[in-house]
C-alpha cells in the first residue's frame, strides 16, 4: 500500500504561476460577457439569446468539470492544462470574426471545454504546491481566476467599445503566453507525480473538520451547494446584466457602467485573496458566515438606492460576498479529502452551472418582466445564504492535526 504524505513547505513560484494561468484562462472566458453589449447593439440579439450564450458556455463547463476531476483523481493529466487553453484559443479566434448566432454557440463550446479541463487540474496543481497553506494557495489560485473575470467590463469598455468584435483577437496574444506557461507547469506537475510514484508516497489533505458520517457529509455538501447556487446566481446578475440596469435606471454610459461592474469584481478579487488566508486562521465556516451576514442588507437594498450609494454598495458587496469563494472549494475538499480533483470539479463546476442557469433565467425575466423587476427579484436571493449557519464547524488550519 502506498504511504501518504502531507507536505508542509509551500512552493510559492508554482502557486503564483498557476494563479497567473488561471487569470489568463478566465480572461478568455470573460471575453464572452464583455461582448454582451456588442451582441445586443451590433448583432441585434435579445436578452434571452444573450442569456443562452452564457448558459451554453457555463453549463458545458459545469457538466464536464466533475467528470474531469473524477478522472484526474484516478489518473492525473498534466498536459491537459495546455490542451485546455488551446481549445479556448480556438473558441476566441472563432468568436472574433463571426456574426452568426449559431457559430457563437459553437465557439463558446470550445471555451467551455477548455475551462472544464483547466479548473480541476489547476486546483490539483494548487494543492500540490500548497503545503500547509491550503487556504492561501487556493486564494492565490482563485484570485487569478477572479481577476481574469473582473477584466470583462474593462475589455468591453476599452477594447470592444473601440475596436468592436474584432478586438477579441487581442486576447489571443495573452492566450499564447498562457499555453507556454501551462506547458512549463505541466512539466513540473509530471515530475511531482513521478516522484510520488518512485517514493510510493501520495499527497493527502489533512481535514480541519471533525469525523463525519456519510449522511452528515451529504447534508453538508447539499448546504454548501445551495450557498454556491445563491452566490453564483446573484453574482452572475451583477457581472453580466447589472450594467443594463445602470444604463436604464441611472442613465449612465456603457463605459461608466462597465467601470462600476469592474469595481465590484475588483473588490471581489480582494475579498477572495484575504478570505483564504483568513480561513486558515479562524476556520472555513466562520469565513463563509462572514460572507453571508455582513453584505446581505446591502444586497437587499441595492435596487432601491441612488447611484452614489449603489457605487459604495457594489464595493461592499463585491468584497464580502466573494470572501468565501475559495473557502467553499477548500471546505468541500475537506469534507471529502480523498477526492481533491472531484470536489474541485464539483464546486467550481456547480458554480459555473448555477451561473449558466442564472444567466438564462435573468435574460428571460428581463425580456418579459423588465429590468427593474428582475433586479428586485434577484436581490432577494442572498437570503438563501443564511443556511451557512448549519454547516459543520471546523477548526482553524493552524490547530488541525
Amino acid at each position: 500500500m502506498n504511504k501518504q504524505l502531507n507536505l508542509t513547505n509551500p512552493i510559492y513560484p508554482i502557486m503564483v504561476a498557476i494563479g497567473v494561468a488561471h487569470l489568463i484562462n478566465d480572461t478568455m472566458q470573460a471575453v464572452i460577457p464583455a461582448m454582451f453589449p456588442i451582441f445586443k447593439s451590433e448583432l441585434g440579439l435579445t436578452f434571452t439569446q444573450i442569456g443562452m450564450i452564457s448558459f451554453v458556455l457555463n453549463i458545458f463547463a459545469s457538466a464536464l468539470q466533475p467528470a474531469v476531476g473524477f478522472i484526474s483523481d484516478k489518473k492525473p493529466m498534466p498536459y491537459a492544462l495546455p490542451i485546455g487553453m488551446i481549445s479556448s484559443f480556438i473558441g476566441i479566434a472563432i468568436i472574433a470574426f463571426t456574426t452568426q448566432y449559431w457559430i457563437i454557440i459553437i465557439a463558446v463550446l470550445f471555451i467551455g471545454f477548455g475551462s472544464a479541463i483547466f479548473h480541476p487540474e489547476g486546483s490539483r496543481v494548487s494543492f500540490m504546491a500548497a503545503g500547509s497553506k491550503r487556504g492561501l494557495a487556493q486564494s492565490i489560485y482563485q484570485v487569478g481566476g477572479n481577476s481574469g473575470q473582473a477584466l470583462a467590463p474593462l475589455i468591453s469598455a476599452y477594447i470592444f467599445d473601440i475596436f468592436g468584435q474584432r478586438g477579441a483577437a487581442i486576447v489571443l496574444v495573452v492566450a499564447t503566453f498562457g499555453i507556454i506557461l501551462l506547458s512549463k507547469i505541466a512539466t513540473w506537475y509530471k515530475k511531482q507525480l513521478e516522484q510520488e510514484r518512485i517514493a510510493k508516497k501520495k499527497r493527502v489533505l489533512i481535514s480541519t473538520l471533525p469525523p463525519l458520517t456519510k449522511k452528515q457529509v451529504g447534508i453538508a455538501l447539499t448546504l454548501l451547494f445551495t450557498i454556491i447556487f445563491a452566490r453564483s446566481f446573484y453574482t452572475t446578475n451583477i457581472t453580466s446584466f447589472y450594467v443594463f440596469y445602470l444604463m436604464d435606471h441611472y442613465d449612465v454610459s456603457l463605459r461608466l457602467g462597465q467601470i462600476l461592474i469592474f469595481t465590484f469584481m475588483a473588490f471581489g478579487v480582494v475579498g477572495t485573496f484575504f478570505g483564504g488566508s483568513l480561513s486558515d486562521r479562524i476556520g472555513r465556516k466562520n469565513v463563509i458566515i462572514l460572507s453571508v451576514v455582513v453584505p446581505m442588507p446591502f444586497c437587499l437594498a441595492l435596487p432601491y438606492v441612488p447611484l452614489w450609494a449603489a457605487m459604495i454598495f457594489l464595493v461592499i458587496i463585491g468584497t464580502l460576498i466573494m470572501i468565501s469563494f475559495s473557502v467553499t472549494v477548500v471546505y468541500a475538499q475537506e469534507l471529502v479529502p480523498t477526492k481533491i480533483g472531484t470536489m474541485a470539479g464539483l464546486t467550481t463546476g456547480f458554480a459555473f452551472g448555477m451561473g449558466a442557469i442564472g444567466a438564462m433565467v435573468i435574460g428571460i425575466l428581463m425580456d418579459h418582466k423588465g429590468i427593474d423587476f428582475t433586479m428586485m427579484v434577484v436581490s432577494l436571493l442572498p437570503l438563501l445564504l443564511l443556511i451557512a449557519f448549519f454547516l459543520p464547524k471546523d477548526k482553524p488550519a493552524s490547530t488541525a492535526v
